[in-house]
């Protein structure tokens, strides 16, 4: 059995160091241009996004001492201004925990040299290790605002909206010869169902939740119709049933990989088996729709 090639700290400290430092960066412009604006939140935000630029420099300081190269890490702009585009639209919440998704394999790959850390800086690489676990963690948490609170409310009109809608396609298509009568009773339904969920969210945004409560519930109702708005249009543009079916799921797989990956850096679940468990659920709807939509066809004798 081939033995694994043990990890130099040399080849830990480039990798680290540059990822430290690109870490830094992003932050270090975050904090900018958030100090640029002139409101109390952006403001906060700043001081968070300053002291994290300052830790995770610090970081990189210490993994530079073992650097075997002198040159200084490669900076990719485009990835600078990919997060930053991420913050403005997911907010600053989400931002910090996509860049420490990996932290737990980060964590182990120092742990794998600590033996090689020289005595000296063992309390160094000890307060690091500190950081990355509890100090970063800290910040990310105090950085939740507006963006972030109604986004949940976001991902529960998606994920209700693909199960409901397409189990009633599915239904639908089996009663129905016309994909433009489905299409029509997913709209519908689908504006029933905003409406419901919309209530929903209100009264549960009225226990304790920080923010508004009509804002919740708009957000919700307006996610739930655009879903099911979306999964309805194969079936409009196509008298093809099998392309429009197969159209809808595919635009319904990749609203849940949104929803499963959203949620998996936010609350730290697994990506892969939500993806499953949602994905798994609405193909069972769907499958079980059809063929008792075909059965009630036969029974009522519909030719619609």
């Amino acid at each position: 059995m081939p033995h694994r090639k043990a990890v130099t700290l040399g080849e830990v400290a480039e990798s680290a160091s540059e990822c430290e430092y690109s870490d830094y960066v992003v932050f270090h412009d975050l904090a900018v241009f958030h100090r640029k604006l002139k409101r109390e939140h952006p403001k906060k935000l700043a001081t968070i996004f300053e002291e994290l630029s300052h830790t995770e420099h610090s970081h990189y300081e210490f993994w530079k001492k073992f650097s075997p190269h002198t040159t200084g890490p490669k900076v990719s702009r485009l990835r600078n201004y990919g997060i930053r585009f991420i913050e403005a639209v997911f907010g600053a919440t989400f931002a910090i925990k996509f860049l420490q998704r990996h932290e737990k394999a980060t964590l182990e790959k120092y742990r794998s040299v600590e033996r090689l850390i020289p005595e000296g800086d063992k309390a160094s690489f000890e307060r690091m290790l500190k950081d990355e676990v509890e100090h970063e963690a800290r910040l990310a948490e105090q950085t939740e605002g507006t963006i972030i609170r109604y986004m949940s409310f976001v991902v529960l009109g998606l994920a209700d909206a693909i199960v409901e809608i397409s189990g009633i396609h599915a239904g639908s298509l089996g009663i129905y010869d016309s994909t433009k009568l489905t299409a029509i009773a997913g709209i519908v339904a689908g504006a029933a169902a905003s409406i419901s969920m919309a209530s929903a969210a209100f009264a549960q945004a009225k226990q304790g939740f920080q923010g508004s409560a009509k804002v919740s519930a708009a957000t919700t109702g307006v996610s739930y119709f655009c879903s099911a708005a979306l999964l309805a249009a194969p079936y409009f543009l196509t008298s093809e049933a099998v392309i429009a079916m197969a159209c809808s799921l595919a635009s319904a797989i990749m609203i849940l990989l949104f929803v499963s990956y959203y949620n998996s850096i936010i609350s730290g679940a697994n990506f892969l088996r939500d993806f499953g468990e949602l994905a798994g659920t609405m193909l069972i709807a769907t499958a079980s729709l059809l063929i008792l939509g075909g059965l009630i066809r036969g029974w009522l004798g519909i030719t619609v």
